[in-house]
């Protein structure tokens, strides 16, 4: 059994897929890429081929420690997403071979369904407190806003009021037990943190998300300091090297790794091994398509420190298509009083529909991120 062939499709809206095919035509999906870089990525893809091909699929651990140690050069979003989407693939080989799922390669199921939460926006709202409604409504328990606009590291009073009275209208348009998450997205700097971090104190928030930049951990420590909420970050740290750190330091209460970032499920799992030590909770980061999505809950069914998992069905981002699009059977991720089922299939529960996804990357993408602008001109943070 060898690996005979590496494609990668880039898909709408902001997404790229890869296929691993075996010798004897068994293939295995993964979804590496970073969002506004998908091009890169997949180069990145291309260049670990030679490491691929010929290569035995089932040695993914071996070929995990090739793929980051053999280039020197190591670490960061683009090479660490391409080994995230191999690593992907790689695991649902090896359960499409076995007939099990990839939890039961890695300890078995430690709970019998997910919770997971919606994106409303916040960021430039019309009506977050209507939009929270028509998510409970739905039958989801918890939600994930955006905090601000643009803001400067020194800002007006008047831009922290209008994050309190979005979050305000949240509350009130669901219930005190309602989960609400606020993303600063690190786009809000460590003076104005501290004060919208304390100001926020009363909403009783789930937790409020990567309050300063990731290069700026440091200060996580003082805003920790103005705040009791629970504090949130790590999509964009890459990884267990990346976390170590954050975790001795104490100051964090959630990380957010994500499968499509930080290594693949391999590496995710080793994180958040690491961070149950630390008694700290996990929340996969995951505004992507359904690979990564079933990658999540691969790792969120045999590791008991996870507690919630991000989605990103009608996610702002998904304006051509979204993730249930690109599957043969969308039931799999069936939503219900906030929870969705462990997928019992093998591999990674999931069956691409290939035909559409080779259709779709006729038109491809080339998404990017807004570029923002303080006031006075300056580069905003997205």
């Amino acid at each position: 059994m060898q690996i005979r062939s590496v494609e990668l499709f880039t898909v709408p809206p902001r997404w790229v897929f890869l296929k691993i095919t075996t010798d004897d035509g068994l293939s295995g999906w993964g979804e590496p890429v970073v969002e506004g870089h998908a091009a890169a990525v997949a180069a990145a893809v291309r260049e670990m081929q030679d490491y691929l091909i010929g290569k035995d699929p089932s040695h993914i651990e071996d070929i995990w420690q090739t793929l980051y140690r053999a280039g020197f050069y190591r670490g960061g979003p683009v090479l660490m997403s391409a080994i995230a989407g191999i690593d992907q693939a790689l695991w649902d080989l090896k359960g499409k071979r076995h007939s099990l799922p990839v939890y039961e390669f890695l300890g078995g199921t430690a709970r019998d369904k997910m919770r997971v939460y919606s994106w409303i926006g916040g960021d430039r709202p019309s009506d977050v407190g209507q939009a929270a409604r028509e998510k409970m409504e739905q039958g989801f328990t918890a939600v994930k806003m955006n905090a601000s606009e643009e803001m400067h590291y020194i800002d007006s009073f008047s831009k922290v009021e209008a994050i309190l009275e979005r979050v305000a209208a949240v509350r009130e348009a669901t219930s005190k037990d309602f989960g609400i998450a606020v993303d600063f997205h690190g786009r809000i700097h460590k003076p104005m943190a501290k004060v919208i971090a304390k100001e926020l104190e009363p909403f009783h928030l789930m937790f409020i998300e990567e309050p300063v930049l990731p290069e700026n951990n440091e200060a996580l420590r003082e805003i920790a300091n103005h705040t009791s909420t629970p504090i949130a970050t790590g999509e964009r740290m890459y990884s267990r090297w990346d976390f170590k750190n954050l975790l001795e330091d104490g100051y964090v209460d959630i990380i957010q790794p994500d499968l499509s970032h930080a290594g693949g499920i391999s590496e995710v799992k080793k994180i958040a091994a690491m961070a149950e030590a630390y008694d700290v909770t996990v929340a996969p980061h995951c505004p992507l398509g359904p690979i990564a999505l079933a990658s999540c809950l691969q790792v969120d069914a045999c590791t008991p420190n996870v507690f919630i998992q991000e989605q990103s069905l009608g996610i702002h981002y998904n304006q051509t298509n979204d993730l249930l699009d690109y599957m043969k059977d969308p039931s799999v991720f069936y939503y219900e009083n906030g929870f969705v089922a462990i997928p019992k299939g093998p591999g990674l529960g999931i069956e691409i529909a290939e035909d559409f996804v080779k259709e779709a990357a006729k038109t491809g993408h080339n998404w990017k991120n807004p570029v923002w602008r303080n006031e006075d001109g300056t580069i905003a943070e997205w």
